[in-house]
C-alpha cells in the first residue's frame, strides 16, 4: 500500500513540503479471555466491533465448550452486523455483561425483529401447507 500524503505549506519560505503518513489497518477491538473456575468462560471486549470482527468472534465462541459470558464494559462503538450477532449470541444463551444502555436497547430491537420475522415466516409456512 502507497502512503498518502499530505500537503502542508512551511510558513514564511514560500516553498511547498510534504509529510507523509502511511495508512495503517486499525485494530477495531481487543479481547481477552479469562476463564472463571471450571465452568464460565468471559470474553471481555474494548473498542469498537464491526462487521468485520463478527467472523473472528464467531470462531472464538465455537471453541469454547464451557458457558460463555460477553463483558462488554470498555466497547465504545458497534455496527448494526455487531448488534445482529451479539443478539443472535445472547438468544443461543451467552451472557452479555455490563452491556452500555444504547447497545442493549439495539440488542433488544434487533431481537424483537427476528423473531417478528421468525413469526411472519411461520405464518407463511403454514398458509402455503
Amino acid at each position: 500500500m502507497r502512503p498518502k500524503k499530505f500537503g502542508a505549506s512551511q510558513a514564511g519560505s514560500g516553498t511547498a513540503s510534504t509529510e507523509e503518513f502511511e495508512s495503517k489497518p486499525t485494530m477495531s477491538c481487543r479481547i481477552d479471555r479469562l476463564v472463571i473456575g471450571e465452568d464460565l468462560v468471559i470474553l471481555r471486549i474494548s473498542g469498537r466491533i464491526t462487521g468485520q470482527d463478527v467472523d473472528m468472534l464467531r470462531a472464538l465462541l465455537e471453541r469454547e465448550r464451557n458457558a460463555v459470558a460477553i463483558d462488554l464494559t470498555d466497547v465504545l462503538l458497534v455496527d448494526r452486523e455487531a448488534v445482529k450477532f451479539l443478539a443472535l449470541r445472547e438468544s443461543n444463551g451467552a451472557e452479555l455483561r455490563n452491556c452500555p444502555a444504547y447497545i442493549r436497547e439495539w440488542v433488544k430491537c434487533e431481537r424483537a425483529d427476528t423473531n417478528a420475522s421468525e413469526r411472519i415466516e411461520g405464518r407463511e409456512d403454514i398458509e402455503h401447507a
